[in-house]
């Protein structure tokens, strides 16, 4: 087996038009047979982290699929959309692109740079419809590639400091309280938020407030015009975000994404609200630390009568239609809607898959997907409000950094959400 080339970001954008020595090889007649010839096939990803390990995944493909190479690309998740639209555009594109989800995957089925999978590739059927969502054009309604994974939002600790000090998971809104005000107490910072980032901030507004504007019922609501986001439960919703600014350091807004993960690793902070994406981060920044998870309690009204995990697709692959390979992209597709993939996105990744039947072995995985399940729900402004201009995300993440420095209101955050939204969005009763 030959060893794969590696094309690792820190590229510019002009980088993105020299790369056709990386072009898929295959005769001029069109679509290669992989069982009567040799292909290579050329996938590219944001993941510059994740290079070896997909190594090792696409290893396990090549060994069953002899004459087949897998090269896989990536490229700073910073310049990856402009550098993948690029390649899409013209002939020196990838056979198989990661591609973004939900409002994000639109630009590239508007453009008709993907391959239509309907009926091509099997076992879509069996991934969760929520998440299946986030690979389907939002006109046409067909889909165009393959989940990769998916994130779930709660609360991570450090199980360390909370045995020091006696403290339990929280199981009511008044443990919740107590607990973080009892850190507070002990010089130790409950909460690392990066308030600076304010891509972050909508999802903590989720993880604390979901239940409390009512989760999957709020987000039928919205959708169908029934109700909007000036709605009252929501407008809560996000009062109780802005209580929660008293478990943060001071000056929270100044506070970077990276700079609260290390808050969080250096035992500053007891606790970190945000995706499964970090458990990998954390495992490798602090190999020692114990960490757990759990889903915020019910607030004082919720909607809700369990607390919820939101969750979200992330992460898609899909088929260059431009491509030279089609038969032999379609074919790693179908692997890539198998559970033996779906186990070691698992067990490489450190992701939760978006492939039924997966088991996960590291207990960190385990619980925060254990916690899931009791109680889904989806990451309404990333699920729901990416499809246009301003993103719902954008807009919200703004207003939560005014309300920490005294510039907005709950009230004010929800209208300009709203206002926001309203220029592209209309409901479907």
């Amino acid at each position: 087996m030959r060893q794969r080339s590696l094309a690792v970001g820190a590229i510019a954008l002009s980088s993105a038009l020299l790369l056709s020595a990386c072009a898929p090889s295959a005769s001029s007649g069109g679509s290669a047979d992989p069982s009567a010839e040799e292909v290579t096939l050329t996938v590219w990803s944001w993941r510059t982290e994740d290079i070896e390990k997909y190594n090792k995944i696409f290893d396990v493909y090549e060994e069953a699929h002899p004459g087949v190479t897998v090269e896989f690309e990536a490229f700073q998740n910073t310049e990856y959309n402009q550098i993948l639209t690029t390649g899409l555009a013209g002939s020196d594109g990838p056979d198989i692109p990661m591609v973004r989800a939900y409002g994000q995957l639109q630009p590239n089925i508007e453009a008709g740079q993907l391959e239509s999978i309907d009926g091509k590739v099997e076992g879509l059927d069996a991934i969760a419809p929520s998440v299946l969502a986030g690979a389907k054009g939002k006109e046409d309604g067909k889909t165009y590639a393959v989940p990769l994974a998916t994130q779930t939002l709660q609360m991570f600790y450090n199980k360390g400091i909370f045995e020091e000090h006696g403290l339990e998971v929280p199981t009511t809104w008044d443990e919740f309280i107590a607990l973080n005000t009892e850190l507070k107490d002990a010089g130790i910072t409950p909460m690392a938020l990066g308030a600076k980032d304010a891509w972050i901030l909508p999802i903590f507004a989720d993880i604390v407030g979901s239940a409390r504007y009512g989760g999957t019922d709020f987000e039928a609501a919205v959708l169908d015009g029934s109700k909007d986001f000036t709605d009252a439960d929501y407008v809560a919703s996000l009062q109780v975000v802005s209580d929660m600014q008293e478990f943060m350091v001071p000056d929270v807004v100044g506070v970077s994404y990276a700079d609260s993960q290390i808050q969080f690793t250096s035992g500053q902070a007891a606790q970190f609200p945000g995706g499964s994406f970090e458990i990998a981060t954390f495992t490798t920044q602090a190999p020692d630390m114990e960490i757990g998870s759990y889903q915020v309690p019910l607030p004082p009204q919720a909607v809700s009568d369990t607390p919820v995990s939101p969750a979200y697709a992330d992460g898609n692959f899909a088929i260059n239609s431009k491509s030279k390979n089609k038969d032999a992209a379609f074919e790693l597709l179908n692997w890539m809607a198998t559970a033996e993939f779906g186990q070691l996105v698992a067990d490489e990744l450190n992701q939760f898959s978006a492939i039924p039947g997966v088991d996960y072995a590291d207990p960190v995985m385990r619980e925060a997907w254990s916690n899931y399940q009791d109680g889904p729900a989806s990451y309404l402004l990333l699920v729901n409000f990416r499809y246009g201009e301003p993103q719902g995300t954008a807009v919200l993440g703004e207003q939560i950094q005014k309300m920490f420095m005294g510039d907005a209101d709950p009230t004010s955050a929800a209208t300009a959400l709203q206002t926001g939204v309203s220029q592209w969005f209309t409901p479907t009763p």
